[in-house]
């Protein structure tokens, strides 16, 4: 796989990252209003987003190492 490819693993890790970290802080806000069903839609998100982030990063760590394992 490319360095681009694999740079792009990793940027989009961490945008996923990211997303999931505004969708915890939301579902934090919503829990402390007693807005369970809203919270509940958050961590859900959250949980898709880091989810997705686990999966870029696999994937740029695997690349990687294929990369560099060729010289």
């Amino acid at each position: 796989m490319s360095k681009d490819k694999i740079v792009e693993h990793h940027r989009e890790a961490a945008e996923h990252h990211e997303h999931a970290a505004k969708h915890h802080r939301e579902a934090a806000k919503h829990h402390e209003d007693d807005s369970h069903e809203k919270a509940g839609h958050h961590a859900h998100s959250a949980h898709g987003h880091s989810e997705h982030a686990a999966h870029h990063a696999a994937e740029a760590s695997k690349h990687h190492a294929e990369h560099h394992g060729k010289h």
